[in-house]
């Protein structure tokens, strides 16, 4: 079989055809794209764990249209391998450390309440409730002041577009303003910081050492970026699919209801059951086996993490959601070098959020069918509405 990752019913439901995939085969090559595609939860984490399948950034071309896109990426650590991977994730993580994540936590949940009450008893889950909340964590964290972090959504949004499978002439224009955009802004922002430090990370970023090393101005616009657009997204969308999911099962969710300290465990089956990241791609530095397949030097393989959260061989009745699932590997963070940094964030939000929710009134419904985002590599919605009746 074939997957057309664009075909509209795919991208509805594409769990049908990755399960098809892979009972056929853990890995398998699909001729469309040129790409091997793996599919099983062993063959998953065999991928992003093997360092001999790496992120190895090659620029866009033309590269003088595209260069503010491949600067940004250039330096990011999500698109290098060690050495330079373990510098800049080294150096980021020092900054990362210092409490900023957990100091979060109250204000988090505050914040998540604010917005529920401001939000009436019909509403938007993504528009009023999801987007606010994840911009105001990350800006928050970062220590971008209140009046500009309007301006971060619309930029986060424009540059991820690229990520998909099928892009357009105008998403590549739209990414390529945005990341020139802010990356200017976030220099600037740096240079404030670098003159009067506070206690945010953008300051810590720019102070922080290993050594005699230090992030150079580039690195350190593009790990703020990175770090914005990853929390974002998987946050926005890690809540939207997994509310979807939890209100289409009912007995689950009064089962969270009656008894709170499923709330982690929750969260955690929400980002496996319909991950808000569908898709990492490798290289193969070599010739290799991988999932009883050789991929030769030079070619991509597809991690398909949705894939692998329905790994019956891992997860019992995957395709049925279970609030109290334990144990819970799911591999929507990724696994091995490229783990996601801000996984610690991302849990602290989406459990805030969820906490809001369920405290903010006996009975949770929808008010209207979801609405999906027509995209595959970064999975969501684009309008979520629900009612407290």
């Amino acid at each position: 079989m074939q997957i057309d990752f664009a075909e509209p019913g795919f991208l509805a439901d594409p769990y049908p055809a990755l399960d098809r995939l892979r009972e056929r085969a853990p890995v398998s090559f699909h001729p469309p794209s040129g790409r091997w595609l793996a599919a099983g939860h062993a063959a998953v984490d065999a991928v992003l764990r093997d360092r001999r399948l790496g992120r190895f950034w090659r620029d866009t071309t033309p590269a003088e249209v595209f260069e503010p896109f491949n600067t940004l990426h250039r330096n990011q650590m999500m698109e290098n391998e060690p050495p330079v991977h373990t510098r800049l994730r080294g150096l980021v993580a020092k900054a990362f450390a210092r409490g900023h994540v957990e100091r979060l936590r109250p204000a988090v949940a505050a914040e998540a309440k604010r917005l529920l009450d401001a939000a009436g008893d019909e509403f938007d889950l993504l528009a009023d409730f999801a987007e606010p909340l994840a911009v105001s964590v990350i800006a928050e964290l970062l220590g971008v002041p209140a009046a500009d972090r309007h301006r971060l959504r619309p930029w986060s949004a424009a540059m991820v577009r690229m990520y998909e499978l099928g892009r357009t002439e105008q998403t590549e224009a739209a990414a390529v303003e945005a990341c020139r955009e802010f990356a200017e802004y976030m220099a600037g922002l740096a240079a404030q910081r670098a003159a009067e430090p506070r206690d945010d990370l953008i300051s810590h970023l720019v102070s922080v050492r290993d050594g005699s090393d230090r992030l150079t101005g580039e690195e350190l616009v593009a790990s703020a970026i990175l770090l914005l657009n990853a929390g974002h997204e998987a946050s926005v969308n890690g809540l939207g699919n997994g509310m979807v999911a939890l209100l289409g099962h009912p007995g689950e969710l009064a089962r969270v209801r009656s008894d709170r300290r499923l709330i982690g465990s929750t969260v955690e089956e929400m980002l496996r059951f319909d991950s808000p990241s569908q898709l990492f791609v490798r290289t193969a530095a070599v010739d290799l086996e991988v999932g009883g397949v050789t991929v030769p030097a030079g070619a991509e393989v597809a991690a398909l993490l949705g894939a692998a959260n329905r790994d019956p061989a891992v997860f019992e009745r995957p395709e049925r959601f279970d609030a109290g699932r334990d144990p819970n590997p799911h591999m929507s963070f990724g696994a091995g070098l490229h783990f996601c940094l801000g996984a610690p964030l991302a849990r602290i939000e989406l459990q805030a959020a969820l906490s809001a929710l369920l405290d903010q009134g006996p009975r949770l419904e929808p008010a209207a069918e979801p609405v999906r985002d027509p995209g595959f590599v970064l999975r969501g919605y684009a309008s979520v509405r629900l009612v407290f009746p």
